[in-house]
């Protein structure tokens, strides 16, 4: 059985779709990524009458409404969404979303003597010669007017240019309109396809484009339900997420998009405009997986869609009423995670756990799950709010130290929305934190995991959020804590300093092992130097001992010792011996999983 067809429709019918609104764009493949010159080849190519290649569209499923009748779903647009838009903004003269969310208006000038074009620029305004806007063959800027006909600016143009030959000018006029006519294929994939046979569809004929998700689909999908408030609710995540990245942007919102500034959602995220925080700058994909777990249960993004399009999983039906309470989760959802005392109290637990800066949030999965264990807490009567901050600090932490998130993560969150609903969230995260967390972990996998010379790695990571956290002081700092060093400025230290160990010919996969490095000052950094590590330590004895003050301010055995404890250091270099490089990282990381596992239970 066929899942697709083909068929040829005109411009001027393609054009039609996007006046109508009957085409979901451009909401897949967001926003507009065509550099202007991209969009003067393809009128380029259509007036030269060259093929521009196929459209996919996927017509959403059918929705049994009340009456028993089947209603039609607007043509989400899979593959082309580049080429429609490009003729929508160079033939229709419409503003496009550029990738700074900045609307613009690409306007394409002609020269009929030479029958070519270029993307229209100041000089080409000033020259006779150039058509300075080729939309006004295609459109009228008052609806209630045609545009121009090719005679009409003929006689305009040769007015200008007295010399031209008219017939000519004509003809190359009559050419350019003829654009509309242009016949471009277009494959209709059937309406009973899932989302992931879509999704593969896509990656198959056009592994080159720009890379489809899931989450495309779905803000596609939410922007076509304008009968359930979609349209508003897509602009909710994106002006969300923009604003999230760019403050500033919110005058462009209340200037230019006064009908959004007039509904509930604009006063529930306009605070993101005062605030200058990059800690956690959410896309909308991490948006629609917080909602789609957090209001529907649901760990696979294709599950929303479905579920928005009015999916029934029993009899494997659309319903409308199905549709309508999706988008009404949807509604609730959204306005959830942009709460603002959601966010920021979400956000303070994080860094609560020690993870300060945004250098520390490693893995945007894990962070979406957090967030999705503290909304559905805040509803849960039986937790505190000191609970509910130490479960999602617990589970955020553990979550970083495993890896739960960076493999097959939409059956892990699928198994963990479920866990979470049938056990609740005290027990499920306990017993998963029980079972991924016992007593081999520290004393035998985490130290081997951290034979890694990866400063992002989950455990570099975590043993840094357990000195911010511990209030540990940088290495051989006296009163500056690792905390302040992660906030302002710091030098990571190797501990047996990198030319030293580059002198006796080791690599830089031994030399630049996590375990080899300590958070410091900088002058604390440039003091030590290339020394070898016997020279520095037996100087830093001697300093602590009442000696030449050398590395930092320490002057006491005591403040030494506890230094040397917080930074994972083994003590027996405080005796005077150094022992070979490779023991000393092996003693190290042990220290070093000590420490996090102190933090750990201390969440």
């Amino acid at each position: 059985m066929a899942r697709y067809t083909v068929a040829q429709y005109s411009i001027y019918t393609l054009l039609g779709w996007v006046k109508s609104g009957e085409i979901a764009i451009p909401e897949i493949q967001r926003p507009f990524v065509w550099e202007p010159v991209q969009v003067r080849d393809l009128l380029d190519s259509l007036y030269r009458g060259y093929p521009i290649g196929y459209l996919i569209t996927w017509r959403t499923p059918k929705l049994r409404l009340k009456d028993g009748t089947l209603s039609t779903g607007k043509r989400i647009l899979i593959d082309g969404q580049q080429r429609v838009t490009a003729l929508m903004t160079a033939l229709l003269g419409r503003e496009v979303l550029n990738k700074d969310y900045e609307s613009e208006r690409i306007r394409i000038a002609f020269n009929p003597q030479e029958e070519r074009f270029e993307v229209a620029n100041p000089a080409i305004d000033k020259n006779s010669a150039w058509i300075k806007d080729i939309s006004q063959l295609f459109t009228s800027p008052e609806s209630s007017k045609p545009p121009l006909s090719p005679f009409q600016m003929r006689r305009d143009y040769c007015a200008k240019n007295p010399t031209v030959s008219e017939e000519a000018i004509e003809a190359a006029l009559q050419k350019l309109r003829d654009i509309e006519h242009h016949q471009v294929g277009v494959i209709e994939l059937a309406d009973d396809l899932d989302i992931e046979t879509v999704t593969e569809i896509f990656i198959r004929v056009n592994s080159k484009g720009v890379e489809l998700s899931q989450a495309d689909f779905a803000m596609s999908k939410i922007a076509s339900g304008e009968s359930y408030g979609g349209p508003l609710l897509r602009k909710a995540i994106d002006y969300f997420c923009q604003l999230a990245r760019d403050p500033d942007f919110v005058h462009r919102i209340e200037s230019q998009d006064k009908e959004f500034v007039q509904s509930e959602f604009w006063p529930a995220i306009r605070w993101l405009g005062s605030v200058r925080d990059d800690f956690y700058d959410p896309t909308y994909t991490d948006v629609l997986r917080v909602v789609s777990i957090s209001e529907f249960a649901r760990g696979r993004m294709g599950d929303l869609v479905a579920l928005l399009s009015g999916r029934n999983f029993e009899t494997k039906t659309y319903e409308e009423d199905i549709a309508r309470e999706s988008f009404a989760k949807l509604r609730r959802g959204i306005l959830a995670f942009v709460n603002k005392t959601h966010f920021e109290r979400f956000t303070m637990i994080l860094r609560s756990a020690g993870f300060v800066t945004s250098d520390l949030i490693i893995s945007r999965n894990a962070v979406n799950f957090a967030y999705v264990v503290y909304l559905r807490g805040r509803s849960t009567s039986d937790l505190s709010a000191d609970e509910l901050e130490k479960l999602v600090r617990r589970w955020y932490a553990m979550s970083i130290l495993t890896g739960r998130y960076s493999g097959a993560i939409e059956t892990i969150f699928d198994m963990d929305i479920r866990g979470i609903a049938e056990k609740g969230i005290r027990e499920y995260v306990t017993s998963v934190i029980t079972s991924e967390l016992p007593e081999t972990f520290w004393t035998g996998k985490l130290p081997l995991q951290m034979e890694t010379t990866s400063t992002n790695s989950p455990y570099f990571i975590a043993f840094l959020a357990a000195q911010a956290f511990l209030g540990d002081k940088g290495f051989l700092s006296k009163a500056i804590t690792v905390r302040d060093l992660l906030l302002h400025s710091r030098d990571k230290h190797h501990i047996f300093p990198r030319k030293y160990l580059q002198r006796l010919g080791l690599s830089r996969s031994q030399y630049n092992q996590i375990a080899n490095l300590a958070i410091t000052q900088s002058e604390i950094n440039i003091a030590i130097g290339d020394r070898p590590p016997e020279k520095y330590f037996s100087e830093l004895l001697d300093q602590a001992n009442g000696g030449p003050i050398r590395y930092g301010g320490i002057t006491g055995m005591k403040t030494l010792r506890e230094n040397f404890e917080q930074n994972a250091l083994p003590d027996y270099l405080l005796r005077g011996h150094v022992p070979d490089y490779e023991t000393f990282l092996k003693d190290r990381r042990q220290l070093m999983a000590q420490r996090i596992r102190k933090w750990f239970e201390s969440l």
